[in-house]
Protein backbone atom coordinates (compact mmCIF):
# COMPACT_ATOMS: atom_id res chain seq x y z
CA UNK A 1 0.00 0.00 0.00
CA UNK A 2 1.38 3.74 -0.82
CA UNK A 3 1.11 6.36 1.55
CA UNK A 4 -2.00 7.65 -0.44
CA UNK A 5 -3.43 4.65 -0.72
CA UNK A 6 -3.39 4.35 3.07
CA UNK A 7 -4.77 7.89 3.78
CA UNK A 8 -7.36 7.28 1.38
CA UNK A 9 -8.65 4.10 2.85
CA UNK A 10 -8.13 6.05 6.34
CA UNK A 11 -10.11 9.17 5.02
CA UNK A 12 -13.02 6.54 3.85
CA UNK A 13 -13.76 4.59 7.01
CA UNK A 14 -14.02 7.57 9.06
CA UNK A 15 -16.36 9.50 6.48
CA UNK A 16 -18.20 5.95 7.09
CA UNK A 17 -18.33 6.42 10.70
CA UNK A 18 -19.41 9.82 10.08
CA UNK A 19 -22.12 8.56 7.82
CA UNK A 20 -23.73 5.90 9.98
CA UNK A 21 -23.53 8.46 13.27
CA UNK A 22 -25.44 11.14 10.97
CA UNK A 23 -28.22 8.10 10.13
CA UNK A 24 -28.35 7.59 13.96
CA UNK A 25 -28.77 10.69 15.19
CA UNK A 26 -31.94 11.30 12.76
CA UNK A 27 -33.78 9.06 14.79
CA UNK A 28 -33.50 10.63 17.51
CA UNK A 29 -36.15 12.32 18.96
CA UNK A 30 -36.36 16.15 19.06
CA UNK A 31 -40.06 17.87 20.02
CA UNK A 32 -40.68 18.11 16.56
CA UNK A 33 -41.96 15.50 13.87
CA UNK A 34 -39.10 14.20 11.85
CA UNK A 35 -39.55 11.53 9.34
CA UNK A 36 -36.24 10.13 10.53
CA UNK A 37 -38.12 8.98 13.72
CA UNK A 38 -39.54 6.14 12.05
CA UNK A 39 -37.42 6.07 8.57
CA UNK A 40 -35.08 3.04 10.26
CA UNK A 41 -38.31 0.90 10.51
CA UNK A 42 -38.11 -2.50 9.40
CA UNK A 43 -42.11 -3.85 8.70
CA UNK A 44 -43.32 -7.12 7.86
CA UNK A 45 -45.01 -7.22 4.58
CA UNK A 46 -44.79 -10.32 2.03
CA UNK A 47 -43.14 -12.29 4.72
CA UNK A 48 -40.01 -10.25 4.72
CA UNK A 49 -38.83 -7.27 7.13
CA UNK A 50 -39.02 -4.49 4.60
CA UNK A 51 -37.90 -0.34 5.19
CA UNK A 52 -40.92 1.32 5.63
CA UNK A 53 -39.33 3.55 2.85
CA UNK A 54 -39.68 0.95 0.35
CA UNK A 55 -43.51 -0.12 1.04
CA UNK A 56 -44.52 4.24 1.74
CA UNK A 57 -43.69 7.76 1.61
CA UNK A 58 -43.03 9.07 5.19
CA UNK A 59 -43.22 13.38 5.91
CA UNK A 60 -44.08 15.64 8.59
CA UNK A 61 -46.61 17.93 7.37
CA UNK A 62 -47.24 19.30 10.50
CA UNK A 63 -44.30 20.15 13.18
CA UNK A 64 -45.94 17.40 15.30
CA UNK A 65 -46.96 15.22 13.53
CA UNK A 66 -45.46 12.36 10.57
CA UNK A 67 -47.66 11.00 8.05
CA UNK A 68 -47.08 7.58 6.10
CA UNK A 69 -48.82 6.79 3.13
CA UNK A 70 -48.28 3.24 1.57
CA UNK A 71 -48.01 2.57 -1.71
CA UNK A 72 -49.94 -0.27 -1.74
CA UNK A 73 -52.73 0.35 0.75
CA UNK A 74 -53.65 -3.26 1.93
CA UNK A 75 -49.76 -2.88 3.81
CA UNK A 76 -51.17 -0.39 5.83
CA UNK A 77 -52.34 -2.64 8.60
CA UNK A 78 -48.79 -4.16 8.69
CA UNK A 79 -47.40 -0.62 8.86
CA UNK A 80 -49.67 0.07 11.58
CA UNK A 81 -48.71 -3.56 13.73
CA UNK A 82 -44.79 -2.83 13.00
CA UNK A 83 -44.68 0.95 14.28
CA UNK A 84 -46.47 -0.27 17.45
CA UNK A 85 -43.93 -3.30 17.79
CA UNK A 86 -41.44 -0.76 17.20
CA UNK A 87 -42.41 -0.13 20.83
CA UNK A 88 -41.19 3.99 19.92
CA UNK A 89 -44.19 5.57 22.10
CA UNK A 90 -46.08 6.51 19.12
CA UNK A 91 -49.60 5.64 18.51
CA UNK A 92 -50.10 5.29 15.13
CA UNK A 93 -53.60 6.57 13.62
CA UNK A 94 -55.43 4.62 10.59
CA UNK A 95 -58.13 6.45 9.03
CA UNK A 96 -57.88 3.58 6.25
CA UNK A 97 -56.00 5.44 3.72
CA UNK A 98 -53.01 6.91 5.90
CA UNK A 99 -51.31 6.15 9.10
CA UNK A 100 -50.75 9.79 10.80
CA UNK A 101 -48.57 9.52 14.20
CA UNK A 102 -49.07 12.64 16.82
CA UNK A 103 -45.99 12.93 18.04
CA UNK A 104 -46.33 14.41 22.14
CA UNK A 105 -44.43 16.97 23.39
CA UNK A 106 -41.01 15.71 25.41
CA UNK A 107 -40.74 15.88 29.21
CA UNK A 108 -37.50 17.33 30.66
CA UNK A 109 -35.84 13.99 31.65
CA UNK A 110 -36.94 12.69 28.63
CA UNK A 111 -34.72 15.06 26.91
CA UNK A 112 -32.14 14.56 29.07
CA UNK A 113 -32.11 11.26 28.37
CA UNK A 114 -32.05 11.56 24.91
CA UNK A 115 -29.44 14.18 25.18
CA UNK A 116 -27.13 11.63 27.08
CA UNK A 117 -28.04 8.70 23.89
CA UNK A 118 -26.58 11.52 21.60
CA UNK A 119 -23.33 11.70 23.22
CA UNK A 120 -22.82 7.91 23.91
CA UNK A 121 -23.89 7.53 20.11
CA UNK A 122 -20.86 10.20 19.49
CA UNK A 123 -18.37 9.27 21.68
CA UNK A 124 -18.53 5.60 19.42
CA UNK A 125 -18.47 7.44 16.38
CA UNK A 126 -15.13 8.89 17.97
CA UNK A 127 -13.84 5.33 18.97
CA UNK A 128 -14.46 4.11 15.10
CA UNK A 129 -12.24 7.14 14.00
CA UNK A 130 -9.32 6.11 16.97
CA UNK A 131 -9.60 2.87 15.49
CA UNK A 132 -9.11 3.90 11.69
CA UNK A 133 -6.26 6.10 13.07
CA UNK A 134 -4.95 2.79 14.59
CA UNK A 135 -5.18 0.86 11.95
CA UNK A 136 -3.72 3.27 9.22
CA UNK A 137 -0.79 4.13 11.54
CA UNK A 138 0.24 0.09 11.91
CA UNK A 139 -0.20 0.08 8.09
CA UNK A 140 2.25 2.87 7.48
CA UNK A 141 4.16 1.15 10.26
CA UNK A 142 3.67 -1.70 7.91
CA UNK A 143 4.66 -0.55 5.25
CA UNK A 144 7.98 1.24 6.44
CA UNK A 145 9.35 -2.18 7.60
CA UNK A 146 8.75 -3.55 4.53
CA UNK A 147 10.93 -0.97 3.25
CA UNK A 148 8.19 0.36 0.64
CA UNK A 149 7.94 4.10 2.18
CA UNK A 150 11.40 5.56 4.31
CA UNK A 151 10.94 6.72 7.83
CA UNK A 152 10.32 10.66 7.01
CA UNK A 153 7.40 9.05 4.14
CA UNK A 154 5.62 7.03 7.51
CA UNK A 155 5.86 10.12 9.93
CA UNK A 156 4.34 12.15 6.83
CA UNK A 157 1.56 9.53 6.78
CA UNK A 158 1.38 9.21 10.51
CA UNK A 159 0.72 13.08 10.89
CA UNK A 160 -1.44 13.13 8.12
CA UNK A 161 -3.62 10.31 9.94
CA UNK A 162 -3.85 12.26 12.80
CA UNK A 163 -4.96 15.79 11.26
CA UNK A 164 -7.91 13.87 9.10
CA UNK A 165 -8.96 12.03 12.99
CA UNK A 166 -8.91 15.65 14.50
CA UNK A 167 -11.11 17.13 11.50
CA UNK A 168 -13.37 13.98 11.71
CA UNK A 169 -13.92 13.95 15.18
CA UNK A 170 -14.64 17.70 15.04
CA UNK A 171 -17.20 16.31 12.64
CA UNK A 172 -18.62 14.20 15.21
CA UNK A 173 -18.91 16.69 17.94
CA UNK A 174 -20.48 19.15 16.05
CA UNK A 175 -23.10 16.73 14.62
CA UNK A 176 -23.59 16.06 18.44
CA UNK A 177 -23.95 19.15 19.62
CA UNK A 178 -26.69 20.75 17.37
CA UNK A 179 -28.60 17.75 17.80
CA UNK A 180 -28.45 18.07 21.03
CA UNK A 181 -29.63 21.59 20.74
CA UNK A 182 -32.65 20.40 18.31
CA UNK A 183 -33.68 17.82 21.37
CA UNK A 184 -33.48 20.70 24.04
CA UNK A 185 -35.29 23.66 22.67
CA UNK A 186 -38.99 23.43 23.29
Amino acid sequence: MSADEILLDVEERMEKAVEVLKNQLAGIRTGRANPGLVDSLKIDVYGSPTPIKSIASVGAPEPTQIVIRPFDPSTLKDIEKGILAADLGFTPQNDGKLIRINIPPLSTEVRRKLVAQTKKMAEDAKVSIRNVRRDGNKAADNEQKEKLLTEDQRDEVKKEVQDLTKKYEDQVTELAKAREADVMED
